[in-house]
């Protein structure tokens, strides 16, 4: 069977990552291609929140203005505690550098709706009921066999991107490694109306010596989406992260009962057992094979990181692939620079998804662990302690904390390869690797915010008011210049398709710009794609 070429980009799984990622790929100058083995999307969705970071990230892609249409921005929180709720709000955080202070409640099967349609508008069209049967890797490209209902095909592209979830064929084929356990503990998820729920409004949270409960205003096929935690009945031939048989009604309603919760169930619309794992690669890239989102990493629900990882991963590796086939032509898309541009992957996202794993695992033993410890608090010390969270509540600046380090607005890149300071040094600037943050600025005219102006695809050189223009030669197709009136100063920063700061110098060094640029395939150079 001979090989046929399939563009540049191969994206394995059509869930949020590998609809991101494609995206992005594409919006880089990718010739893309991806597939989903299932014949029809996934339901019901598993993943609920989106964070201020992936909203970030996802608005160059101009898709933030279709999926707040069909968020919460404004969600509350009733917390349990014992005898006592609390209310709390997570909309207008104090956050004031970022354009979405908020947390969004959003059912994941809309976040891939609207992917998807932005996919189709660019012409690109999920392949679902396509099955990546083995994929290679050959040092210049990549192959890969497909199985579909048309037959059987044999393809070569330069690349091949894993989101193919926990169980990953992709990751398999690399002989890439997967360390980490199986929980005790298992997750519950159903769809369900309940009785007596008129009083309730948004999310509910009940904290009790079992686990947590969460009642959410977002089920698919009932009112409220039920999801809880409890000690796990055995996951026998079960994936992990995947939903697995039906609840029974009656362990369902004990659910509720051990919750202190006083209703009943009057439908269940659907229920699943969803056994959970805490894993990660060993590395995400293996020659031309990736790996990203559930493929590479693999956490508990708690703080809801799966899809908001995925996501983040997703927009860091695809404007990487997308330079690196466009500078090289797709055929071979090697040389040194294209290697530290595609190995920086691997450096800037697994640390990040292991200090996330940390998190997820501490976060989940406080939630859902039925150890002494952990049950005491829950049913005691919370209780107990359920006066003073109002007040804690009220530190406006406390909470937005806790959500920045949540949200990984805090993640920087800056032991990278592709973060380089420049000389001199520019003083009180974002570092290289550091996230840019939100601010407003003036380019001519009113003010604006920054991060409206940074909202397309490519690399965008900011300048300072009396900062020295770069030479055009030294500026690619990918890069955008803005002069920021308001920043006194003859510097300049240059910000990654990602929003990540990657070169800073305090003078307009067109050798040193012109560096960095060649590293990250944005250079005025010709390509030598046909």
């Amino acid at each position: 069977m001979a090989a046929t070429t399939a563009g540049d980009v191969l994206v394995v799984g059509a869930g949020p990552t590998g609809l991101t990622l494609a995206l992005q790929a594409h919006d880089h100058g990718a010739r893309v291609r991806i597939i989903e083995r299932r014949p029809g999307a996934f339901r019901p969705s598993r993943a609920l929140i989106l964070h201020p970071r992936t909203l970030e990230v996802l608005r160059p892609l101009g898709v933030t203005d279709a999926l707040l249409e069909l968020a919460d921005t404004a969600p509350t929180v009733g917390l349990h505690l014992g005898s006592r709720v609390v209310e709390a709000s997570l909309a207008d955080l104090a956050l004031p550098d970022t354009a979405f202070p908020h947390l969004s409640l959003m059912r994941q099967t809309d976040v891939e709706r609207v992917l998807a349609q932005a996919l189709a508008d660019r012409g690109v069209a999920v392949e679902r009921g396509t099955e990546l049967v083995t994929a290679r890797d050959d040092k210049h490209s990549a192959w890969a066999v497909l199985r579909s209902r048309q037959g059987t095909e044999e393809i070569r592209c330069p690349f091949v991107v894993g989101c193919d979830g926990p169980a990953s064929t992709v990751r398999v084929c690399a002989g890439i490694g997967w360390h980490g356990r199986p929980y005790t503990e298992e997750v519950v998820l159903a769809d369900l109306d309940l009785s007596g729920d008129s009083g309730r409004s948004g999310a509910q949270v009940f904290a009790g010596r079992q686990g947590l409960l969460f009642l959410f205003p977002l089920g698919e096929q009932a009112a409220w989406r039920l999801l809880a935690t409890r000690t796990s009945a055995g996951s026998s031939g079960l994936e992990f992260g995947q939903p697995g048989p039906a609840v029974p009604h009656a362990d369902l309603q004990q659910l509720l009962n051990d919750a202190g919760l006083d209703a009943r169930i009057e439908r269940l619309a659907w229920s699943a057992r969803v056994p959970l794992q805490c894993s990660l690669a060993t590395r995400f890239r293996r020659g031309r094979l990736f790996l990203a989102g559930d493929a590479a990493h693999n956490y508990s629900p708690a703080t809801g990181q799966g899809m908001n990882a995925g996501i983040q991963d997703a927009v860091n590796l695809g404007w990487k692939l997308g330079f690196a086939a466009n500078c090289c032509g797709g055929e071979a898309a090697g040389g040194l620079g294209a290697e530290v541009l595609l190995d920086s992957y691997d450096t800037e996202r697994r640390p990040a998804a292991h200090r996330r794993l940390i998190l997820t695992h501490t976060v989940f033993w406080a939630e859902a662990s039925t150890g002494r410890i952990p049950s005491w608090l829950r049913a005691v010390a919370a209780p107990r302690t359920a006066p003073a969270v109002p007040i804690l509540l009220d530190r406006r600046r406390l909470v937005a904390e806790g959500i920045r380090f949540i949200s990984q607005l805090r993640v920087n890149y800056r032991h990278s390869a592709l973060s380089v300071e420049g000389r001199p040094r520019l003083r009180g600037a974002p570092r290289p690797g550091d996230r840019l943050p939100d601010a407003t600025v003036s380019v001519g005219g009113p003010p604006q915010r920054l991060h409206g102006l940074l909202a397309g695809p490519g690399v965008h050189v900011l300048l300072q008011c009396d900062a020295a223009p770069p030479p055009d030669a030294v500026l690619g197709p990918h890069v955008t210049v803005l002069r920021l009136r308001n920043s006194p100063g003859r510097g300049l920063i240059a910000v990654r398709p990602d929003g990540h700061v990657g070169f800073r110098c305090g003078t307009t060094d067109a050798a040193g710009l012109s560096n960095w640029l060649s590293l990250i395939g944005a250079s005025a150079s010709p390509s030598s794609r046909p």
